[in-house]
Parts: C-alpha cells; sequence; structure tokens
C-alpha cells in the first residue's frame, strides 16, 4: 500500500542480508443487503467502485497477472546465464554484481498479495486510506496472492534465486506480513528478505517512501535479476511525480519492461492518481476529484 510520508532520513546501521505504496457493470436485481451490514452509503461517489471490482470480478485481470508473471518465469534461465544481467539501475548498483548470489526484487501489495478486500470496505464505508484501518487490515493477514505470483516464486526458488520483499509496509508490520506471505505459499527464506519502510541503510538516505536507498541494499548482497512491482516508484527513484516527470521515467527504461522489469495492473491507487493534483492529498476530497476529472482526455 502505497504510504503518504513526509521525507524520511535512513542513517547509520548495518543491516543482515536482504531480505502509501482495486471493473465492469453488470446489471442484476440488487441483493439483499446481510442483517450485520454497515450502514449504507453512497458507494456511487468513491472514485475507487469500478477499480475495485475489476480486480476482485473480473477475469481479464487475472489473466494480467498470470500472464505476466509465466512470460517473467520463461525469461530466468536467459537472466541466470547471463552474468552481466542486472535490474538495478546504475545509479542504484554501487557495486560489482557479477559472482553475486541471485534474487529477484518483488514489491508486495498487489504484486504479490491482494489488498483489494481493504479496499473495498473504503468504498463501502465512504473511507479513505488510513494507517490505523491499513495496520488493522494486515494484522488480519487475509491478503491473498496475486494469481500466477506462487508458481513464480516457487520456480525461482528452486533454481537458487532469492525472493526479496522491498515493500512500503512499515518494519513493525514485518511478523504479520511474513505470517500472510507463509500462508499463501510465497517463499521466505528468513525474517530479512522483508525490507520494509523504515529499514535503515547505512550512508543512504530515503526521500519519503521511495525504494532507492533498499534497493541500493539489496545489491549490496545479490546481482538482482528482476523486479516486479504496481508502480513505477517499485523500480527505480521517481524524483518528480508529475505526468511529465513519470512520462519522460517510463521512456528511458521502456526497453527494460517485460525483460528486467515487470509491471503488474493496479487502477486503485498510485502515483498516477496525486500526479493529476499536485501530490496534495490535504486538499478535500472533491478538489482532489474535480483535478481528476479536469485531467481526462475527451479527445476534442
Amino acid at each position: 500500500m502505497r504510504r503518504r510520508t513526509a521525507p524520511l532520513s535512513l542513517s547509520l546501521l548495518a543491516i543482515a542480508v536482504i531480505g502509501l505504496s482495486a471493473c465492469k457493470r453488470v446489471d442484476a436485481p440488487p441483493a439483499a443487503a446481510p442483517a450485520d451490514a454497515a450502514p449504507a452509503k453512497d458507494s456511487s461517489a468513491n472514485d475507487n467502485l469500478n477499480a475495485v471490482l475489476w480486480m476482485q470480478r473480473a477475469q481479464e485481470y487475472k489473466a494480467i497477472t498470470e500472464q505476466t508473471y509465466r512470460a517473467a518465469a520463461d525469461r530466468l534461465d536467459a537472466a541466470l546465464k547471463e552474468s552481466h544481467w542486472d535490474a538495478l539501475v546504475p545509479e542504484e548498483r554501487g557495486n560489482d554484481a557479477k559472482g553475486l548470489k541471485p534474487a529477484v526484487v518483488l514489491d508486495l501489495d498487489e504484486t504479490v498479495l491482494d489488498n483489494s478486500p481493504y479496499q473495498a470496505r473504503l468504498v463501502r464505508d465512504g473511507k479513505e486510506y488510513d494507517e490505523m484501518t491499513w495496520d488493522q487490515w494486515v494484522a488480519e493477514k487475509k491478503a491473498r496472492a496475486i494469481p500466477g505470483v506462487v508458481d513464480f516464486a516457487r520456480a525461482a526458488n528452486e533454481k537458487g534465486v532469492t525472493l526479496l520483499y522491498i515493500s512500503n509496509r512499515a518494519v513493525h508490520l514485518k511478523e504479520a506480513t511474513l505470517a500472510n506471505l507463509r500462508a499463501e505459499g510465497l517463499p521466505v527464506a528468513d525474517d530479512s528478505v522483508f525490507l520494509g519502510l523504515g529499514t535503515v541503510v547505512e550512508g543512504c538516505e530515503q526521500a519519503g517512501s521511495e525504494k532507492n536507498c533498499r534497493r541500493r541494499l539489496a545489491g549490496q548482497q545479490y546481482r538482482v535479476l528482476m523486479q516486479f512491482g504496481d508502480q513505477l516508484g517499485d523500480f527505480v527513484e521517481v524524483t518528480a511525480n508529475t505526468n511529465e516527470g513519470r512520462d519522460a521515467l517510463l521512456q528511458q527504461y521502456h526497453d527494460w519492461f517485460g525483460e528486467r522489469w515487470w509491471m503488474l495492473p493496479n487502477p486503485t491507487y498510485g502515483g498516477f492518481e496525486p500526479a493529476q493534483f499536485n501530490n496534495d492529498f490535504s486538499q478535500p476530497r472533491q478538489a482532489r476529484h474535480d483535478a481528476k476529472r479536469a485531467a481526462l482526455d475527451y479527445a476534442p
């Protein structure tokens, strides 16, 4: 889940091995609400209704995630054989990767674990993300594996590839997160493979929830064969979260996708949304909604 955080300094601390930032409508008779259901809310006012429904009910969503992980699995052998293959950008590779143990880096939320039930609750209740309800959701350990990820992860693990989970789940959520991963059948070598928000990296200052410092840490001990995520920031530092800045990053690393980098679909949240309203979540919901409408292309 993408966090809205103030800049965060990560200072001196040695870590052992590696371990904010969820749809087509079918007409049908309305179903009766359960007796214990929450009071009815105007869900039509929530921008996320169709997005969450798509992730939960669209077979097309499952097809996309499965084909992504299947295609990545087909590239693993080539990545392993090529000694200079590396999925970290040069600016984040501070050492020679040749000879290091192989690993793949995966974001967690909406890349490995499906949190659409949490998003669905926000739609139902007319609420927005907040840290308290998010932590409560994580503690439930009810997130299911994204379709296709378990088969890929097990195939990689059998080839001696370590799975590293670089997530913007806070470090205090590590225990619940690893338990959830293990329950879903994901390989977890040990607790160190979870690099959550708040991980301290010696000599590297992290801005907000950016992951560049943690990727550098991964690169110190591993040759990173592939990266998986649902946001541009899961692959490379986003220094300007504007439409223009994001377009430039996509163009710069266009050839990396489908080879070293693998993007998963997530229409429910992400950097694309605040880029439309100057990254200012302090604005009222209606103002943010209006800014997103104004960003639509009507092909005049």
